[in-house]
């Protein structure tokens, strides 16, 4: 083959690299073409998804409901000895539907008529406060759990919605709203009577943990606060607190065939206070047939157990431990978790 001139070899070199570049050029073009055509099919299901994992917030319990057999006797409980002002709310068709015992702002105990007998259970349902409603609903759609079709204002004309954990127990979610019968109350009926101005905790019987925790822990995002038992090695109590707040529920474990006494005991509710006398006190003063006297739970809290005409438990409940809590740690600090 003949030699052919430096020119044109670097000619032909070059011509050679200039079809690679424009080549690659090309390619890149095409790859990012594709890129862009992949993501934006891509970012609405990124969206929907990142949508249903955004769980609005659940910032404390809002109230609890408990059937009583005497509204006159409970009045005389939760009016006179715990010293909380109601208002109270009447059915469409006449006559009433529940009263409403302020604590404070966004907490209640509603107390309903028509306790039929000891089989029934006293313990109706409990609620806790949402900001977005709506959109709580449509997270708790989005898990897979049974949710209401649509939201409209209720009765009081709060936004609030029921669902039933996996037990069967009757959750609520409530988000207080301009106008409604609680609103409207905002600042009003907290009268300085009052033992305690915050509900800390409510408990219920709990046979099933891991259940329960799919759905309060997994799905709603509650935390473990503490756990403990009569015994070192027993878990009688979990204290799971809601996400976005302080108060906590409680699971009330190892309980089978409970007398109408020990499911009074059991599905509770607790009344936080800064010093035990003093409302014990205030309580003896109150009742005819004085209270149990004061004593330091297994989580190292002094308490004060209190019973209403139905024998629904009441407790008084000091907020900081004054021992070391059995068990395990207790989480007080939501920055350590």
């Amino acid at each position: 083959m003949a030699d052919l001139p430096k020119q044109s070899l670097q000619s032909t070199s070059g011509d050679a690299e200039g079809t690679d570049t424009h080549l690659m050029k090309q390619t890149r073009i095409v790859l990012s073409a594709a890129a862009l055509l992949i993501g934006s099919l891509l970012v609405p299901r990124v969206v929907c998804s990142q949508a249903i994992l955004n769980r609005p917030p659940i910032t404390g319990l809002a109230h609890v409901g408990f059937f009583v057999a005497d509204m006159d006797k409970a009045q005389e409980f939760y009016g006179h000895v715990l010293g909380y002002d109601h208002f109270s709310l009447d059915k469409p068709t006449g006559g009433l539907m529940l009263s409403y015992y302020k604590i404070n702002d966004h907490q209640y105990v509603e107390i309903y008529p028509g306790l039929k007998g000891d089989d029934q259970d006293r313990l109706s349902h409990v609620a806790f406060e949402t900001s977005d409603a709506r959109g709580l609903r449509d997270y708790l759609a989005g898990k897979g759990v049974k949710v209401p079709a649509e939201l409209k204002p209720g009765l009081d004309k709060n936004l609030s919605f029921m669902v039933d954990d996996p037990e069967g127990r009757r959750i609520e979610f409530v988000q207080y709203m301009p106008g409604s019968l609680h609103e409207l109350q905002f600042g009003k009926l907290l009268p300085n009577t009052r033992v305690s101005e915050h509900m800390i905790h409510t408990g219920f019987v709990v046979h099933d943990r891991a259940a329960e925790d799919r759905f309060y822990k997994d799905v709603l995002g509650f935390h473990v606060m503490w756990y403990g038992g009569m015994k070192e090695d027993e878990v009688n109590w979990v204290d799971m607190r809601v996400p976005d707040g302080d108060d906590w529920l409680e699971y009330m474990l190892g309980v089978e065939h409970p007398t109408p006494k020990t499911r009074g005991v059991m599905n509770h509710f607790a009344l936080g206070v800064r010093d035990i006398n003093d409302p014990d006190k205030e309580v003896i003063a109150r009742m005819s047939t004085p209270p149990e006297k004061p004593k330091i739970g297994r989580d190292g809290k002094w308490q004060l157990n209190l019973y209403d005409p139905n024998l629904t438990r009441v407790e008084l409940m000091e907020f900081k431990p004054v021992q070391t809590p059995c068990c395990s740690p207790m989480l007080t600090d939501r920055s350590k978790e």
